[in-house]
């Protein structure tokens, strides 16, 4: 019985050494315990001096990711993986994600768009409306743009915004004298009655160096606020005065 307790008492002894050594020399051989370095830190370090360190500590750097930002100084580290101070063996592939500046990208011509429009424009690119500002204009329909800041072909880095402003139409009982230089005389009509002002009396000039009955001069300038319509005198260009003189025997 006495014997039979020896036994027992030696097997149990004897299993704890093996237990201990299993833990402490076995298995920390096997999975490689304790070996390799603590991770050094490159974060906010330029690249390529991140790159070196890595490199004279035994690892390999890779970049894997880019933040585009105006925050950080370009090719700088700005996260690392694995993270600084953890266990890393040698040879292991360190990846980096460095910053970048900011994207560019050309701001469209919003002129005379509507602003649903401008916005959409806006996003296909990657930027935003920031201010939006309102003001009477008569020449651009109300609602759609009638300036824009950075204007049409500027560069502007993404996810920014634009200061933009809207037409409310003519001013109320106020009427916008139209600015008719240039245009034909037919459409210088047309454009004075959907303004709500009445031809006036015609007038001609001689002029071969344009085509005949453009509009040379008006008689109240253009831009002239009014407190109500009036009849607005033009004077149009011709190639003979002697056309109109028969006209006017014809008659």
């Amino acid at each position: 019985m006495k014997l039979s307790a020896i036994y027992l008492t030696v097997f149990v002894i004897l299993s704890l050494l093996v237990i201990v050594l299993f833990d402490n020399y076995v298995m920390p051989k096997y999975v490689r315990m304790h070996t390799g370095k603590y991770m050094v830190n490159v974060i906010d370090k330029k690249l390529k001096y991140a790159m070196k360190v890595l490199d004279d500590e035994g690892y390999r750097s890779l970049v894997s990711d880019t933040l585009f930002s105006g925050s950080y100084e370009p090719e700088t580290i700005v996260d690392q993986y694995p993270a600084p101070n953890t266990r890393v063996k040698k040879g292991r592939t360190i990846r980096l994600k460095i910053s970048q500046p900011e994207k560019m990208v050309p701001i469209p011509d919003l002129i005379g768009r509507s602003l649903r429009s401008a916005e959409l424009a806006l996003s296909q690119v990657g930027l935003e409306v920031d201010t939006v500002y309102k003001e009477y204009n008569s020449d651009v329909p109300s609602g759609n743009v009638t300036w824009q800041y950075p204007k049409g072909g500027d560069m502007l880095n993404k996810g920014m915004g634009l200061h933009l402003t809207i037409s409310l139409g003519v001013p109320p009982n106020f009427f916008q004298v139209p600015n008719l230089f240039g245009l034909s005389k037919k459409k210088a009509v047309a454009d004075l009655e959907r303004l709500g002002f009445e031809l006036g009396k015609v007038f001609y000039r001689q002029n071969e160096d344009l085509i005949p009955y453009t509009v040379l001069d008006q008689s109240v300038p253009a831009e002239t606020v009014l407190e109500k319509p009036i009849k607005i005198d033009l004077t149009v260009s011709v190639l003979d005065m002697q056309d109109i003189f028969n006209q006017m025997i014809d008659q």
